[in-house]
């Protein structure tokens, strides 16, 4: 595959008809990967992203729980809408990167819930990035609704659409990364890593008390990776990826979508999601390699809220914002600890601060949450 293939750019045409479309709703949403949270659809996307909680994931346990039953993990409605997910309209050709989302949750999702949702482009932000020079930033606002009309959930999420070229030629962002030679662990290096997946806690029935949480506690740290493709693709397993389509339904994606399908080494269009399993096309669109997914990475911060909350916590709000990708190799810990707690509304609350590194240091991810946990008495 050439080095000198030439990707479209960002016009100012391109954004006077983006911007045309703020705040208009969104009727034509491509078709979700769930539309109803069932046992086995909270299950897969709970497994996609290494979470084995069961509350929900064995219904014997969660029937015995506060709950009565199976509940959906907070980040299951990344599977039930392609926007918040990072499906992107207009600027055909542009490369997206899923960067960030705040949620905020309202009602739990409960097994068999049906969803809908109401989507409408929200804003647009120019930038200058190390990654590509100009890029936008993209933001949707998105309500998730249950089969009796309540609003469970909303949330903003945004992509930056980066020109493929410049990211690759010119962009410095990742010049180090790419001259290191690949890492190589030793079975010693990574089983003082796994040590933190044996010693995982995840809080369940024992209730975390609001009285008992104190400002600059930390939480437990969390382990994921190392990165690998098949990780990669356990998430899209879970998650329903963007634009994997298969056969019939991929030509159907392409022609209907041209600035969609770009020519992979057998010159047939194929979708610019590859970039999560076809290293040499990552390297292409200026990433230092196959990487994770957006949104699989902001539910791992969830991960870590809901392991320490516990079967009688609330999640009320959470947020992120990606800082780098995290290629092939990787490993990622994550940090945490309690920046403020206090009462609002009869609300016992919780405010966390969340960081996450790779294994030499670099930031990959910010994020963040507030928690309602239960009193004593």
């Amino acid at each position: 595959m050439s080095a000198r293939r030439e990707f479209p750019k960002i016009t100012e045409q391109g954004l006077d008809e983006l911007r045309a479309r703020l705040g208009q709703p969104i009727t034509s949403q491509a078709e979700p990967w769930c539309h109803e949270a069932t046992r086995d659809n909270i299950r897969h996307y709970a497994h996609g992203i290494g979470d084995d909680n069961p509350l929900w994931c064995v219904p014997a346990y969660a029937e015995k729980s506060v709950h009565g039953g199976l509940v959906a993990l907070p980040s299951f409605l990344f599977a039930t809408s392609r926007i918040i997910s990072g499906y992107v309209g207009g600027l055909p050709g542009i490369h997206a990167m899923w960067s960030g989302a705040d949620w905020r949750w309202h009602k739990l999702v409960r097994r068999n819930d049906e969803i809908s949702t109401e989507a409408s482009l929200k804003d647009l932000i120019e930038h200058q990035t190390r990654f590509a020079g100009r890029a936008v930033q993209q933001i949707y606002h998105v309500k998730f609704y249950n089969q009796s009309g309540d609003l469970v959930a909303d949330a903003d999420s945004w992509c930056f659409r980066t020109e493929r070229d410049h990211a690759r030629e010119k962009g410095t962002k990742y010049a180090e990364v790419k001259a290191r030679t690949p890492h190589r662990y030793t079975q010693e290096q990574l089983g003082e890593a796994y040590k933190l997946y044996a010693d995982e806690e995840i809080r369940g029935a024992r209730p975390r008390y609001f009285e008992d949480v104190a400002v600059g506690e930390e939480l437990p740290v969390m382990l994921k990776g190392p990165m690998t493709v098949t990780g990669f693709i356990a998430y899209a397993q879970g998650w329903g990826g963007l634009y994997i389509r298969a056969n019939k339904l991929a030509w159907k994606l392409t022609d209907q979508h041209p600035g969609l399908g770009i020519a992979n080494r057998f010159g047939i269009p194929d979708c610019p999601e590859r970039v999560h399993w076809e290293p040499e096309f990552a390297l292409e669109v200026g990433a230092p390699g196959a990487y994770d997914y957006g949104p699989e990475r902001c539910s791992w911060l969830i991960h870590q809220l809901t392991n320490w909350m516990g079967d009688h916590g609330f999640l009320r709000s959470a947020h992120c914002k990606i800082r780098r990708h995290n290629p092939e190799g990787d490993l990622l810990y994550l940090k945490a600890k309690v920046t403020r707690v206090w009462t609002e509304d009869g609300r016992k609350l919780v405010e966390i601060e969340q960081a996450a590194h790779n294994q030499d240091g670099e930031l990959s991810v910010l994020g963040g949450g507030v928690v309602e946990l239960p009193g004593r008495g």
